[in-house]
């Protein structure tokens, strides 16, 4: 997904804090000449982050699939994982890179989630963790999720790629599961140039992963697991630290976009504005999605196609599903009959352009060709 376009009205922009604050950064990693291996910046931003979430430990990558793909080799994942076929393709690719076998399940028709109901089913004696993924920042079913891998003794790892900062029930929504993981790519809410973390709830296990994400070395001369390099630079530590000043101005400013485009849309018919689910006490407006349901006067690729003529670039996301890739397609979780509702959201979901510096004429720009159809 590209973070904008160069022309025309993009579906999103990386918020970037003002140069000459950065530059004081610069100059200070110049004179301590750290520039990676847990720096000064780096034990920073993991302090700050782990306080403003509301988390026990964070540890930093250098971004979030790395960061995905080590969360499951921490936890020893193998087998099989149920997770879902509507996410980026990073959530089953993390998981085909440790060797385990994805399963897809069906999801919620409201939070666009794994369906609780369709996990069950598709565990087998091979499975040994669930792979959910927060669609947009909606929290997924967090308690029917650890009810089922509780019942079958399973681990939980959350892709909370699009979950910075969201909120359930007065907690951090990546308080739950066994470990969740963050992406801070250009297009998200928050962002480090590209980076990620794992969030996770003891001392022990975030040792073990920082061993992890440097190639598994625990000493000068020893090296127990084959690790990885997963470490964020100084440079990327520093973007963050920075990130986190505006946090609270960014997620003003995109709510407000966010309630802009609810009152405009709300007489349109057939175009569903989805809501975040009951109890989040804090969500983070990270993308803007709307299903067009069958009566609009048009398909949902044919007003994505008559925007990008008129210079605005929405995003059909997630479509395709991960599982009609050639890579997952002829499992037999990956048949549509299986994910019906899956089936049908990809092929209505259309991503408005939602970003802190989007004007009111470009957005009512969006809106105006919705309606005129």
């Amino acid at each position: 997904m590209r973070p904008y376009q160069t022309n025309g009205v993009p579906v999103t922009q990386p918020f970037l804090p003002p140069l000459e604050e950065f530059v004081v950064y610069l100059q200070k990693i110049w004179d301590n000449k750290q520039l990676t291996n847990n720096g000064p910046f780096h034990q920073q931003l993991e302090e700050a982050l782990a306080s403003y979430l509301g988390v026990k430990h964070v540890a930093l990558f250098s971004n979030g699939t790395l960061a995905l793909i080590t969360a499951l080799q921490a936890l020893g994942i193998s087998g099989e994982a149920v997770t879902t076929p509507y996410s980026f393709v990073a959530t089953s690719h993390a998981l085909r890179w440790n060797g385990i076998k994805p399963v897809f399940a069906d999801i919620d028709r409201k939070t666009l989630a794994l369906d609780p109901a369709r996990i069950e089913a598709a565990i087998t004696e091979h499975t040994t963790a669930i792979v959910p993924v927060h669609c947009y920042g909606y929290p997924c079913d967090v308690e029917a999720i650890q009810k089922i891998a509780d019942k079958h003794k399973l681990k939980v790892i959350y892709d909370a790629a699009h979950a910075f900062g969201v909120q359930y029930k007065s907690s951090s929504i990546l308080n739950h599961g066994d470990l969740s993981v963050l992406s801070f790519h250009a297009t998200k809410v928050f962002n480090t140039f590209e980076g990620g973390a794992i969030i996770c709830h003891d001392a022990a296990m975030k040792l073990h992963i920082d061993e992890l994400k440097n190639f598994g070395i625990i000493n000068e001369v020893s090296v127990t697991e084959a690790g990885i390099n997963g470490k964020m630079s100084e440079i990327n530590a520093a973007m963050g630290l920075l990130q986190l000043q505006h946090m609270d101005t960014v997620l003003s400013q995109r709510q407000a976009i966010d309630a802009q485009y609810r009152a405009l849309l709300s007489t349109v018919e057939h175009i569903e504005c989805l809501q975040p689910p009951e109890h989040t006490d804090r969500w983070n407006y990270s993308y803007f999605p709307i299903l067009v349901r069958p009566g609009y006067p048009i398909s949902r690729d044919a007003l994505y196609q008559k925007m990008r003529d008129n210079n605005i670039f929405p995003r059909r996301y997630f479509y395709p599903l991960i599982s009609e890739f050639p890579m997952y397609k002829d499992m037999a979780s990956a048949a549509p009959g299986n994910l019906p509702v899956a089936t049908e959201i990809t092929q209505q979901i259309l991503c408005l352009p939602i970003y802190p510096s989007l004007n009111i004429d470009h957005l009512k720009q969006v809106v105006d060709i919705i309606k005129s159809q």
